[in-house]
C-alpha cells in the first residue's frame, strides 16, 4: 500500500497521525512499543480502567518520561474522545459491550476505529460497519491479528483471479479443550499457576484461546469480512501442517474435510493423539486456492507450490503473526488511505454460547474463557433461526431454563436486558451481505 512515504509526508509537515488507545493490555502495549520508532504517528491519549497501570505499562515497554508525560491518560474512553483531538481510535479492551459502545462513540464523532476487539466485532460488526460507512469513517480489523492477516491472503488470492477454497488459521487444539476452565487451563499449557502469574498471563484470556472460543470468534470475523461460509456444525479443527493444507482443506467429495468450497476452518497443531503435527501452523494463517485452469495448475508445479495430489489445489500461508507490533498498518491505512485492513461485509458467521457443563435454572453465565460456556461457530442463518445467544452477551446473565452440556444457549434461556443499547443493536441484526 506504500504507506511509509505518505507517513513521511505527515511527519515533514508536522501533522502526525493522532491516535487514541482504549485498553493498554498486552495487545495495546505491543502497539505502544512501536510508537517511539514510528515517525509521523503520535499517541495523544490512552484510556484504561486503571490509568496508573497503563502509565506504568508505557514505562515498562520503553517509553521515555517525556513521552509518558506528554500523553493524556483517562479512565473513561468517552471523556478521551470528547476532550482530545484524535484521528484514529484503537479499541483493544476485549470487552464486547464496552467495545461496541466505544465504536459507536467514535463513529458518531467522525473518528476512524481500529477494532482489535474481535469479541465486539463478531457481536455487532455488521451494524457497526454499516454505521461507519454511512458516517464516512473507516471501521477496520486490526492488522497483526490473525483475522486481518487471513483476510489479506483472501484478498490477494481473489485479486489474482484464484477461487478461494478455504481460509483460516492454526491453533493448538484437542477435543477435550472445550471443557477447559480457568482452573485447568495451565495444565494444558504445561505451566503451573505460579509460572503463569509471574509471566502476567490471564487465566480467562488464555482459556478462551484454548477452549475454542477465540478460534470461533476469529473465524466468524473472517467469514463476515470475506463472505466465506462457516461449517454448519462448528469448526472441525483438522490436524494439518503447512505441507498438508491443500490436501486436507478441500471438499469431502475430493478427499478433504470441507462441506463445500469457500469456507473458513482452523487447523490444529496437534494430532488427535497429542502428537505434534509436522510443520504446524499454530501461529500462522493460510488460504487454499484452486487453479482456474490447467495452465495455472502447471505453474503451481513449476514454481514449487505445495499442492494436493491432483495438482489443482494449493495453499499460501504466513507462519506467524505479531499482533500489536504490526498494528500500525491498520492505523496508517485508515488515516492515510481511508482504507480498512479488512472490514465486515455481512452477517455470515456467528458465535453462540455453548454449555461446558450441565447448567441449572438460576445459574449465572460467566462469558468467554470462563467455567460455564464456550463459543461455537455457526452460520448466522442457523444461529438466527434457533435464536442462539451470542457469546459476547453470555456474561452476568441468569438462566431461566436448564441447559445440558454441549447444547447451545438461546435468548429465551436467559434473563436479558431489553433496554441495553448493545442488546437492541444486536437484536436488529439479521443474516445478510452488504
Amino acid at each position: 500500500m506504500f504507506l511509509y512515504q505518505e507517513l513521511k509526508k505527515r511527519a515533514e509537515s508536522n501533522s502526525p497521525i493522532k491516535v487514541g488507545l482504549i485498553g493498554a493490555g498486552k495487545f495495546g502495549s505491543m502497539f505502544l512499543s512501536q510508537v517511539p520508532t514510528t515517525t509521523g504517528l503520535e499517541v495523544v491519549a490512552i484510556a484504561d480502567l486503571n490509568p496508573k497501570q497503563a502509565k506504568q505499562n508505557c514505562r515498562n515497554i520503553g517509553w521515555s518520561s517525556v513521552q509518558v508525560n506528554s500523553t493524556v491518560f483517562f479512565e473513561d474512553a468517552a471523556s478521551m474522545m470528547e476532550v482530545c483531538d484524535i484521528e484514529v481510535i484503537v479499541e483493544a479492551t476485549g470487552d464486547p459491550l464496552a467495545g461496541t459502545k466505544h465504536a459507536l462513540l467514535a463513529i458518531d464523532q467522525g473518528i476512524h476505529i481500529i477494532m482489535v476487539n474481535v469479541e465486539a466485532d463478531v457481536l455487532a460488526g455488521a451494524a457497526l460497519s454499516k454505521k461507519s460507512s454511512e458516517a464516512g469513517v473507516v471501521y477496520s480489523m486490526a492488522y497483526g491479528d490473525q483475522p486481518a492477516l487471513t483476510t489479506e491472503l483472501v484478498e490477494w488470492a481473489r485479486s489474482c483471479g484464484f477461487n478461494v477454497v478455504a481460509a483460516g488459521k492454526g491453533t493448538k487444539y484437542l477435543p477435550q479443550y472445550h471443557s477447559s476452565t480457568p482452573d485447568t487451563v495451565w495444565h494444558y499449557y504445561g505451566l503451573n499457576e505460579e509460572e503463569a502469574a509471574k509471566a502476567g498471563m490471564n487465566s480467562r484470556m488464555f482459556n478462551s484461546f484454548l477452549d475454542g472460543t477465540k478460534s470461533a470468534l476469529e473465524m466468524a470475523a473472517v467469514s463476515n469480512s470475506c463472505l466465506l461460509s462457516p461449517p454448519s456444525s462448528g469448526l472441525l479443527f483438522p490436524p494439518a501442517g503447512m505441507d498438508d493444507l491443500a490436501h486436507v482443506l478441500r471438499p469431502e467429495s475430493e478427499g478433504g474435510v470441507l462441506e463445500k468450497k469457500g469456507m473458513v476452518e482452523v487447523v490444529s497443531s496437534l494430532e488427535r493423539d497429542g502428537r505434534s503435527v509436522f510443520k504446524d501452523l499454530r501461529w500462522g494463517v493460510y488460504v487454499v486456492i484452486e487453479a482456474p485452469n490447467d495452465y495455472a495448475a502447471s505453474c503451481f508445479k513449476q514454481y514449487g507450490m505445495n499442492t494436493d495430489t491432483t495438482g489443482q489445489y494449493s495453499a499460501m500461508y504466513k507462519p506467524f503473526h505479531l499482533i500489536g507490533l504490526e498494528l500500525n498498518i491498520s492505523i496508517l491505512a485508515a488515516a492515510l488511505m481511508n482504507k480498512a485492513t479488512g472490514t465486515t461485509l455481512g452477517f455470515v458467521g456467528d458465535v453462540i454460547a455453548t454449555a461446558k457443563v450441565n447448567l441449572s435454572i438460576g445459574q449465572e453465565l460467566d462469558g468467554e474463557g470462563g467455567f460455564t460456556v464456550w463459543g461455537k461457530l455457526y452460520p448466522a442463518e442457523i444461529s438466527y433461526k434457533f435464536d442462539g445467544l451470542p457469546i459476547g452477551l453470555a456474561n452476568k446473565v441468569k438462566l431461566k431454563k436448564s441447559v445440558k452440556i454441549g447444547e447451545p444457549i438461546k435468548w429465551s434461556d436467559v434473563e436479558w436486558d431489553a433496554n441495553c443499547p448493545v442488546v437492541k443493536l444486536r437484536r436488529k441484526m439479521i443474516p445478510h451481505n452488504f
